[in-house]
């Protein structure tokens, strides 16, 4: 029989038969996982179990050993047990088994459906509560098109699971902390003629060109870099000034990135950065207490095995970096939000960064051992970045990345005009209605972990 609430499935029911069909035909293999498939090709059948080639590796040379691939097929079919699932199966190559489905079978499954409900299709999961990070743009920034994936491939998975009944948190792990508000600020206060006094209602396209003009001053003056240090630690030491800009640039982020969620109809609870500053101290020193973190010229560093960089939890200066936030992070989803499974979903290049970060956090015992069925368990979904026709990053014609909102609005302007061409009369919710979904769709076409060239006209 199938694990519990994987029965409920079709490619469940039928590894439960050739898990059968195989201890049947080879007693001695243990522990050997039927790895069914769809085929490629729907003449050949529905679904497809190759295992007999892995098999014969594992038998061969011992007593009684099937002399080929083949034969190991063979067996197992011989050991497939009586069912209604299977109409037919054929052998091709040197031991794929291809199963067709059941008409009869099919059809009492779309019975069910329609007498029970979509819901009644849902596995049961192991995982009660599950914590999904994603999106996370940065403060002072406009989103742009890198942010599309995370979000819609975040948003997803959180529905699929919340479809199979768990307890789903949707995390807005925005970037909202950290030396470049210092930088902001202080470019701000001298910018301005009434200085952080000056309270306004800050525009997100502003910041942005702040932020930049603030960054160029940090990498080529020496005195604004030491007043924009001085700046972060007024900042974290609570100035009330400093904490009212701070304010007034996440309100001015935050209001654009719920017009775009809005608009792709995602839902997500913001936890940017600043939420584990306070937890920061604790957790680095719980980590040299217990031997995982150590001095290395004056950084706190967690060594992995594997890797040739380490792991810097804290800088020589005694500041925290983003590792630092992350081991924070999965303690506080660990121990504070009793998660069972924690998912990540950033760039494929971000991999190295939280493999690493997962091996400290099974070091410190946030995590059970790697290969352990314990939970929690924590996944990193990469995926690959999106480009532009031409194949290259997805940029504007002045060289900026692409905003987000301006891809949005040209989705729209052309299914727009394409309604239109077909309708005199047509209405912009109606467009938006067609238009949005078609990029939540072209966005999940390909595999998500290769790069993505975005064509507008595909």
């Amino acid at each position: 029989m199938a694990a519990a609430g994987e029965a409920v499935t079709l490619r469940g029911e039928l590894s439960s038969l050739f898990k059968t069909a195989i201890s049947s035909a080879f007693p001695a293999v243990q522990d050997a996982e039927p790895v069914v498939a769809p085929c490629n090709n729907p003449q050949h059948g529905d679904y497809q179990c190759n295992n007999a080639m892995a098999l014969f590796g594992k038998l061969k040379g011992k007593e009684g050993a099937p002399k080929n691939p083949r034969d190991v097929a063979t067996a197992i079919l011989k050991g497939l047990p009586d069912n209604s699932t299977i109409q037919e199966t054929g052998l091709a190559g040197p031991g794929f088994i291809n199963c067709k489905i059941s008409t009869a079978y099919l059809a009492s499954r779309v019975n069910g459906l329609l007498k029970n409900g979509i819901q009644s299709m849902a596995p049961e999961l192991r995982y009660k509560r599950v914590i999904v990070d994603f999106s996370s743009p940065n403060v002072a920034k406009e989103m742009h098109v890198g942010h599309l994936r995370s979000t819609i491939i975040g948003d997803t998975i959180s529905k699929t699971l919340e479809f199979c009944g768990a307890d789903v948190m949707r995390l807005n792990h925005i970037g909202d902390w950290g030396t470049q508000f210092g930088m902001l600020i202080e470019h701000m206060a001298e910018l301005r003629p009434g200085g952080l006094a000056e309270s306004r209602d800050e525009d997100v396209a502003d910041l942005q060109q702040l932020y930049r003009a603030a960054k160029k001053r940090f990498d080529e003056e020496e005195d604004f870099k030491t007043r924009a240090r001085e700046a972060v630690t007024k900042l974290q030491s609570g100035d009330l000034q400093s904490v009212a800009a701070w304010q007034r640039i996440c309100a001015a982020s935050r209001r654009e990135f719920e017009a775009i969620y809005t608009r792709l109809g995602v839902m997500l609870q913001e936890r940017g950065e600043s939420f584990y500053n306070p937890m920061l101290k604790d957790t680095i020193d719980e980590l040299k207490s217990k031997g995982v973190a150590e001095l290395s010229d004056g950084a706190t560093c967690v060594f992995v095995e594997g890797q040739e960089i380490p792991l810097i939890v804290q800088k020589s200066d005694g500041g925290y970096g983003y590792a630092s936030t992350d081991m924070a992070c999965v303690k506080q989803r660990v121990q504070d939000e009793k998660a069972d499974w924690i998912i990540y979903v950033t760039d494929i290049g971000q991999s190295t960064h939280f493999e690493m970060v997962f091996a400290a956090a099974r070091r410190a015992g946030y995590l059970p051992p790697k290969d352990s069925t314990q939970l929690p368990r924590v996944s990193h979904v990469g995926f690959g970045l999106v480009l532009g026709e031409d194949g290259k990053k997805f940029k504007t014609r002045s060289g900026d990345v692409v905003r987000l909102v301006e891809l949005l609005d040209e989705a729209k302007a052309r299914c727009t005009a394409t309604i239109k061409s077909r309708r005199e009369e047509v209405r912009g919710a109606g467009a938006s209605k067609v238009s949005y979904p078609c990029v939540v769709i072209i966005c999940l076409l390909s595999n998500y972990q290769v790069v993505r060239q975005w064509l507008y006209d595909c």
